[in-house]
């Protein structure tokens, strides 16, 4: 079995009280402490004008943690092949459309149509970036962000190509926020090559496991990561910002876990 590990070389966060990677690095090494405020989504850079307009919180949460990792990584964005995981969507998108049809004239407009798709994010990151490399899209519930890990490393193993991986989810409104409790947007993104570099932050090497996933002695960064499923990467993240080998399993399926073993650079 060829082993699944790649080299991090850049990394980008947003969430609730986490403006980016260097703040949340501070925040998870305890060097400052986490305020609790919503999550501020930028609009999505590298967008035209009209494109931009038409972006909802999915999509700004994920270009904003992209951009960021590949800024930090110094690669080309064009050039990388791309995995984007997320567990839904575009929830407030859903609940417009939810609504329109509900009503007497249950007309969609375009704009609704194209954003309710589960590859949009991705969509609009190739218009963004004008990135040709494949990209794949996929969804695991609350398991979406090892789900999108372990499709990376794949990537990065065996195919030998630096991969930008990128996990984002946001909030429901109401009715929907009662069976699907997002409480807020939730954006993390890494750049993984198959070989070292000057930039490297990290090696990384995963494997599957029936371990319980780690959790935080921390109750506030234990509520966030249980908060949304891309914040179950907060685990691995805290392991880089303290910069300390450690081996963390993350949130996968019901009965597996996938434990990811961390030696900083």
């Amino acid at each position: 079995m060829i082993p699944l590990r790649a080299y991090i070389e850049g990394i980008g966060v947003i969430g609730p009280g986490l403006a980016d990677w260097p703040h949340t690095a501070d925040v998870l090494a305890q060097r400052v402490a986490r305020e609790a405020a919503p999550t501020v989504l930028p609009a999505p850079a590298g967008l035209p004008s009209a494109e931009r307009r038409r972006t909802g919180p999915v999509v700004r949460a994920a270009l904003a943690a992209a951009h960021e990792a590949v800024a930090a990584s110094g690669r080309d964005a064009a050039t990388l092949a791309s995995v984007f995981a997320a567990s839904g969507g575009d929830g407030g998108n859903f609940h417009a459309i939810c609504e329109t049809l509900a009503s007497d004239e249950p007309q969609l407009s375009p704009t609704r149509f194209h954003n309710s798709v589960h590859n949009a994010p991705a969509g609009y990151w190739s218009i963004a970036t004008r990135a040709m490399a494949a990209s794949n899209v996929l969804c695991a519930y609350d398991g979406s962000f090892a789900a999108g890990l372990l499709e990376s490393l794949a990537q990065v193993s065996v195919d030998g190509v630096a991969t930008l991986l990128v996990a984002y989810d946001t909030e429901y409104p109401e009715p929907l926020h009662r069976v699907r409790p997002i409480a807020d947007s939730f954006g993390v993104a890494l750049v993984l090559a198959p070989e070292p570099s000057a930039r490297t932050l990290a090696r990384i090497e995963a494997r599957l496991v029936d371990t319980p996933a780690l959790t935080f002695a921390d109750t506030g960064l234990e509520a966030l990561r249980l908060s949304n499923p891309a914040a179950r990467a907060l685990p691995l993240l805290d392991a880089i910002a303290r910069g300390r080998a450690a081996n963390v399993a993350l949130d996968y399926l019901d009965d597996t876990r996938l434990a990811v073993d961390v030696e900083p650079s």
